[in-house]
C-alpha cells in the first residue's frame, strides 16, 4: 500500500485552499557541515524543510491546527527544530481555542542530535497536556511506521487515536530490538490491528476514510447541540403493569433492546472508543462519543449482548468506563451512562484485577463529575457492577428495569436456602423501576407499553436522555 506524504495528508483532510503554514524557516547555520548536507539531501528527497509541518486549516469549515510528520525526511525523526515546531503549533492552537489534528510517521528521536533532541519529548508532552487541560480536542492518526520517542510522547496522548492499516507501531523498532537482543521481535505484536484489539488505540482507519472519521469526531466535540427529532413518552407512574419478577424476565430476554439499540436508533452520530489505552479491553463496556437526539455527549454503557456467564463484566470494563468519565470532564461534554448488567465478574482473576476497587472508583467519579450527568437504568441492574454507573444528576429508568444488590435467585439462596423464592424476593426487595421512582432513586420512568418494539423503545429512551440534558444545560 502506498503511504501518503505530509502534503498528501493535508490535501486529503483539509478543505481545498484552506491550509496556512505556521512554520518559520529552519536555521542550520550552527550545525556541522556533514549534518547540514544530510539535512539538505533529506529536504530535497522529502519536499519539506523538516520532518514536521504545522499550520492551520479548515476541516469541513471548522478551524483546526495540524501537525504532520513526513517520514521521507530522515525517517520522520524529531530533532530540536521539529520539536520546537510541534510545541509552537500546539501552544498556538491552545491560545486560539481550536482542536489539534496530528499524524505521525517516525522512527523517533533524531539520533544525529542525541540527548538535546531526546529531552524535547518533555516539552511536547507538556504543551499537549496544557491543550487538553484547556478542554480542547486532540486527535491523532498513527501512520507506518510510528516508533520510539514519537509513540512515547505525542503519539500516545490524544483523546481519540486511530491508525493506518498494517502500520508498524511500537516503542522499540524491531530492527533495533533484533540487533540488541540477537533475535527477531515476535511478529504481529507491533501492528495497528493488534493494538486496536488490545485496547491501546481506538480503531484502524483507511486513509480514504479518515476525513469522514475526523468530521464525525469534530462534529461531536466541537459542533453545538441540535434540535430533538424523537418523541418523548410521558413518565410512567402509579401501579406497575407487571410484577417485579415478570419485568426481570423481560430484561433477560434475547430480544431486549440495549445500549447498542439506543445508539443505533437514538444517536445521530457515534464514534466508538476502544479500551483503556493501557493494554486492556473488555467488550462488556461501550465507550463512545455520541450525539443522542441532537445532544453531544460521552456515552459509557454496559453491553448486554457481550456479557455471559462464561464472560461476565470484568474490572477492565470499569476502567474503560472511567476513561469515558475522564474524557467527559476534560472536554466539557455531558456524560450519559447506561446500566444493563447481570453482575460484575466474581473470580480470582477479577479480585486480583481490583474489581471492588474499580466499582468504588467508578462510584466516586460518577458522584463528583464536573459536567452534567444522566444515568439510564436500561435493563438488568445487578450488584455493584450496576451501582458503579448509577450516580448522576438525573437517573432515568425503563419501566421494566430493576436494581438489586444480588440477582433475586441469590437473595433467595441467602434468605431461604434455596432458589425457589426468587420471585417473592424480587417483590419484597422493591427492585422495580416504579418502586425506585417512589423512593427517589430514579427521577423519571420511561414507559414500556405492550407491543413496544426495540426501535421505538430506543428512540424514546434517547428522547428522554436528550430532554434531561437540555434541562441540565439550562440550569
Amino acid at each position: 500500500m502506498a503511504h501518503l506524504t505530509a502534503h498528501g495528508l493535508l490535501d486529503l483532510v483539509l478543505d481545498d485552499g484552506s491550509f496556512e503554514s505556521w512554520d518559520e524557516p529552519v536555521d542550520h547555520s550552527g550545525l556541522d557541515a556533514g549534518y547540514r548536507q544530510e539535512l539538505a539531501a533529506a529536504a530535497e528527497r522529502a519536499g519539506t524543510d523538516e520532518s514536521v509541518l504545522t499550520g492551520r486549516g479548515l476541516m469541513r469549515g471548522r478551524p483546526v491546527a495540524v501537525v504532520v510528520n513526513e517520514f521521507r525526511f530522515l525517517a520522520g525523526s524529531i530533532g530540536q527544530a521539529a520539536a520546537a515546531r510541534i510545541v509552537s503549533a500546539v501552544r498556538r492552537a491552545t491560545a486560539e481555542g481550536i482542536p489539534v489534528l496530528a499524524t505521525t510517521a517516525s522512527g523517533g528521536t533524531r539520533m544525529q542530535e542525541g540527548t538535546p533532541a531526546f529531552v524535547q519529548m518533555v516539552d511536547i508532552t507538556r504543551a499537549i497536556m496544557d491543550h487538553r487541560a484547556a478542554g480542547l480536542p486532540y486527535l491523532i492518526y498513527l501512520r507506518h511506521p510510528t516508533t520510539g520517542g514519537v509513540f512515547a510522547s505525542w503519539g500516545s496522548l490524544a483523546h481519540v487515536t486511530v491508525a493506518e492499516p498494517g502500520a508498524l507501531i511500537g516503542f522499540l523498532g524491531p530492527k533495533v530490538y533484533e540487533l540488541l537482543e540477537g533475535k527477531p521481535f515476535p511478529p504481529g505484536v507491533q501492528t495497528a490491528e493488534n493494538l486496536a484489539d488490545r485496547g491501546i488505540i481506538d480503531a484502524v482507519v483507511l486513509p480514504d476514510e479518515l476525513p469522514l472519521m475526523i468530521d464525525r469526531a469534530l462534529g461531536l466535540l466541537v459542533d453545538p447541540p441540535t434540535a430533538s427529532t424523537r418523541d418523548r413518552r410521558a413518565g410512567a407512574t402509579g401501579r406497575p403493569l407487571r410484577t417485579a419478577w415478570e419485568s426481570i424476565q423481560i430484561t433477560r430476554g434475547p430480544q431486549r433492546a440495549g445500549v447498542r439499540e439506543v445508539l443505533r436508533y437514538g444517536s445521530d452520530a457515534t464514534v466508538r472508543l476502544q479500551g483503556t489505552e493501557k493494554g486492556e479491553r473488555d467488550s462488556a463496556m461501550i465507550v463512545a462519543l455520541a450525539r443522542i437526539d441532537g445532544q453531544p455527549c460521552v456515552v459509557i454503557g454496559q453491553d448486554r449482548t457481550t456479557q455471559t456467564r462464561l464472560k461476565p463484566m470484568g474490572p477492565a470494563a470499569l476502567r474503560e468506563a472511567r476513561r469515558g468519565m475522564r474524557l467527559a470532564n476534560e472536554l466539557g461534554l455531558p456524560l450519559v451512562s447506561f446500566i444493563d448488567t447481570p453482575g460484575a465478574e466474581l473470580s480470582p482473576r477479577a479480585e486480583e484485577g481490583a474489581v471492588a476497587g474499580e466499582i468504588a472508583r467508578c462510584i466516586s467519579w460518577m458522584s463528583t463529575m464536573k459536567v452534567p450527568t444522566v444515568s439510564v437504568l436500561l435493563g438488568q441492574g445487578c450488584g455493584g457492577g450496576a451501582l458503579a454507573l448509577l450516580p448522576a444528576d438525573v437517573v432515568i429508568a425503563a419501566e421494566n428495569a430493576w436494581l438489586s444488590p444480588l440477582p433475586p435467585e441469590g437473595a433467595s439462596a441467602i434468605v431461604h436456602g434455596d432458589l425457589d423464592h426468587a420471585a417473592e424476593m424480587a417483590g419484597a426487595q422493591r427492585v422495580g423501576a416504579l418502586d425506585l421512582h417512589a423512593n427517589g432513586t430514579v427521577h423519571h420512568v420511561v414507559p414500556e407499553p405492550p407491543g413496544d418494539t426495540a426501535e421505538a423503545f430506543a428512540r424514546a429512551v434517547a428522547a428522554e436522555v436528550a430532554a434531561q440534558l437540555v434541562g441540565l444545560r439550562s440550569r
